[in-house]
């Protein structure tokens, strides 16, 4: 079983700017026309926990881009939209809990999506594996990917990818 973060980052650490915005991923050119590695992720996977925050950030694209199920954690949301039944679930806890629960259910392997999901995961230590692109692009300031933890986490390099001369992909896995 993994719990696997996969996120892009601005060469400054940020994931999404000051006010939540995350369009200047969309400027991104992609002349190769690569998914950049996102369906031999979707392989590996068998559901995606992701914020609040990021839900409503994906809502606002239109089209819903998963395939997956997906777990939405959140105390505070109660309505699931009517075109995401069955696809969409809430659920609560500490991350432990969720990923115990999901894990009963037959789901072993999670991509944790969402800043502050991701940082939630980290302190409990139960990140394993760890994907970064980098985007080439300085926000000077936003939501940082990382955050406080109360002791260091060690993970190991296992490769680097450059896709199409523009980013940066970076796998690391957790040393135990």
């Amino acid at each position: 079983m993994k719990n696997i973060v996969y996120i892009a980052t601005s060469l400054d650490g940020y994931i999404a700017t000051s006010d939540g915005s995350v369009d200047w991923l969309h400027e991104i050119p992609n002349p190769s026309g690569s998914d950049y590695g996102w369906s031999e992720l979707m392989g590996r996977i068998d559901a995606i926990v992701m914020g609040r925050n990021t839900f409503e950030t994906v809502l606002s694209f239109g089209q819903w881009p998963y395939e997956k199920p997906v777990f939405v954690a959140s105390s505070s949301l109660k309505e699931i939209p009517a075109h995401l039944e069955g696809k969409v679930r809430f659920i609560e806890g500490t991350p432990s809990e969720m990923v115990s629960e999901l894990n009963g259910q037959g789901y072993e392997n999670l991509y944790i999506d969402g800043g502050d999901t991701i940082r939630r995961f980290l302190a409990e230590d139960i990140i394993d594996e760890i994907v970064v692109t980098r985007v080439p692009i300085l926000l000077g300031g936003g939501h940082p990917l990382f955050g406080s933890l109360t002791e260091p986490l060690k993970f190991r390099h296992a490769k680097t990818e450059v896709f199409d001369d523009i980013l940066v992909k970076s796998t690391y896995l957790r040393e135990r």
